[in-house]
């Protein structure tokens, strides 16, 4: 959007309600002045405002939490969401600065189920359609959304199963997958070379939601030749699209 229709008054409220969010109950009027950078007066009469509105409320030693009024429309948002929607809406935008094929999946149980793809100008053909269903520990889509388990809840989780060898390259290990998993948690993305289909590459991000939970994971997939170009472009647009999808879950980071 044009700079000239922005409203900086709306602009600041929303950087305060941010700010409230990240941390309910301890702020005060001081605080947010000072951590904002907006003088005190301006800043009482925005959070008059926000107060008379219900968009906040001050409770015990003048710090402001979140009110009643966001809480309705968060839950009329969370009504209208749809993941499915919100992953047509950007793939394609990723899709069109990487030029491969992006997925979204689930994890259920040990498996990662396809909900959808955006195809790019790749010859690729994805193996994987929406309803198929694939080791997650063969696959980064499945792995980055593995990495909201501790190593006992993993074991717990395989202790029935062995890590099925899809490739020659799959990881079979469950302390190498963990291991995978830590560092993932590190950078935000999970690579997987061929491991789940020989010749193929890829990189996935997970999707949170506002109650900070893994929903869904997104990944592109490309050849070998395409992944020695591409491989650093495609890791910040997966992560970079994970986390507007997030954003769109109501996560706050």
């Amino acid at each position: 959007m044009e700079s000239k229709y922005r409203v900086p008054a709306i602009e600041r409220a929303s950087i305060i309600l941010n700010q409230i969010a990240k941390e309910p109950a301890k702020l005060r009027l001081i605080d947010l002045s000072k951590s904002l950078e907006i003088n005190k007066s301006t800043m009482y009469s925005l959070l008059t405002t926000l107060e008379s509105l219900g968009w906040i409320v001050k409770g015990k030693g003048d710090t402001y939490s979140l009110g009643p009024s966001l809480g309705a429309l968060s839950a009329a948002y969370f009504r209208q969401f749809s993941i499915l929607q919100s992953f047509y809406l950007e793939a394609y935008k990723s899709v069109n600065k990487i030029e491969e094929n992006i997925q979204l999946g689930i994890l259920d149980g040990k498996k990662v189920i396809y909900l959808a793809k955006e195809e790019g100008n790749s010859p690729v053909r994805l193996l994987t359609d929406p309803g198929m269903s694939f080791p997650a520990h063969a696959s980064a889509i499945g792995k980055i959304q593995l990495l909201q388990y501790s190593f006992d809840q993993l074991k717990e989780l395989y202790q029935d199963t062995e890590l099925e060898s899809v490739t020659p390259n799959t990881v079979t290990d469950l302390n190498v997958l963990s291991a995978q998993l830590e560092t993932a948690k590190q950078q935000g993305y999970i690579c997987e070379t061929q491991e789940a289909v020989p010749g193929f590459f890829c990189v996935a991000a997970p999707i949170y939601n506002h109650e900070n939970k893994i929903i869904a994971g997104v990944s592109f997939t490309m050849l070998e030749s395409s992944w020695n170009e591409k491989q650093d472009a495609a890791r910040e647009e997966i992560t970079d699209i994970a986390g507007r999808l997030s954003k769109q879950a109501g996560y706050i980071n």
